[in-house]
């Protein structure tokens, strides 16, 4: 992987792999496997988060806790997706919010909390919307790739001995992946901040240290939360992203999914209930990258029936917090 970036460089991408890798390691750790000092590292995280967009922040992850995700696709009147997306970016369900095809579509995924949350956004709010035109909703059903796979895992920009180097102890028996009432005030400090310390996080909970240590080491380790790195991906050289809605035959399915899950400029994928069974997220450098991909390595993958490509022209938000404009 090459970046093209006059502000980041070869040791920014091994520090945003290295955080996927395991992000709540130490500068120290980080300096150690990169070969660089800490107080390296520590700049360039700074100046990561304060240039780049990096943001690490613990996710819930609804596939392993058996919850709905969605991603909703609005057709809107002209010079009206913007007010729309701003709108649902403040909703506390809503995970990511992107406007692509020309600025008449908003597309968004959700993660109801409840049955009654879902059908208050489905069936009430979005229908009554006037300036929403048509609604197409993919509820999804498997996830291929995303998630807690980090998307630079794919470029191998570090080595498998710096990577393992990397990874966090795991405990012998994680438990099955569920989150406790009591573990809210937990998961609120790591959603704001990912990385934050033992001290802060036992000062947010009332709990021990070591307490705290146990708890989060189990809700790693039993898949139900993970630790995600974002970030702005121009700033590694890969400003153009796009939607993929992909219909498959039906004994295609699998294998068109897992095909799509090796791809380098997959960034995720889900098999999904909708108008199409399939959708993916591709990053790419320009136009002519992405025409490369669909004509090519997507193209020639058996069981593809069809293809249809949404470019992302702003993303409004990612996570728990909303984009500003650049």
């Amino acid at each position: 992987m090459k970046m093209e970036s006059d502000i980041f460089d070869e040791l920014d991408l091994k520090l945003l792999d290295a955080l996927e890798a395991n992000a709540r390691a130490s500068f120290a750790r980080l300096g150690e496997v990169l070969g660089v000092s800490d107080q390296t590292v520590a700049r360039r995280y700074r100046r990561l988060c304060a240039e780049g967009g990096l943001r690490v922040v613990a996710v819930r992850d609804a596939e392993r806790l058996g919850q709905d995700q969605w991603t909703l696709r609005l057709r809107c009147v002209p010079d009206s997706a913007q007010a729309i997306a701003d709108a649902l970016a403040k909703r506390p369900d809503t995970s990511w919010i992107g406007i692509a095809s020309g600025g008449t579509e908003v597309i968004f995924g959700t993660r109801p909390r409840s049955p009654g949350d879902r059908d208050d956004l489905l069936l009430g709010k979005l229908p009554r919307t006037p300036r929403v035109l048509e609604i197409r909703a993919h509820q999804m059903l498997h996830r291929f790739y995303g998630g807690p796979s980090g998307w630079l895992r794919k470029f191998r920009v570090l080595t498998d001995d710096q990577v393992a180097a990397l990874r966090p102890e795991v405990p012998a028996e994680p438990g099955p992946a569920r989150i406790a009432p009591d573990d809210e005030p937990l998961l609120a400090a790591l959603e704001r901040d990912g990385r934050a310390t033992y001290p802060e996080l036992q000062r947010a909970t009332g709990r021990s240290e070591s307490a705290v240590k146990r708890r989060l080491a189990a809700l790693l380790a039993s898949g139900a939360v993970y630790i995600d790195v974002e970030y702005l991906s121009e700033t590694i050289g890969y400003p153009f992203a796009a939607m993929l809605w992909i219909t498959t035959t039906p004994a295609a399915l699998t294998s068109v999914g897992e095909a799509l899950a090796t791809h380098e400029p997959i960034a995720h994928a889900a098999a999904t209930a909708g108008p199409c069974n399939i959708l993916a997220t591709a990053v790419v450098r320009n136009s002519a990258d992405l025409y490369a991909y669909l004509s090519g390595p997507l193209g020639r993958l058996n069981g593809v029936q069809h293809v249809e490509s949404s470019v992302f022209l702003r993303r409004v938000k990612q996570l728990t917090y909303q984009m500003r404009p650049r």
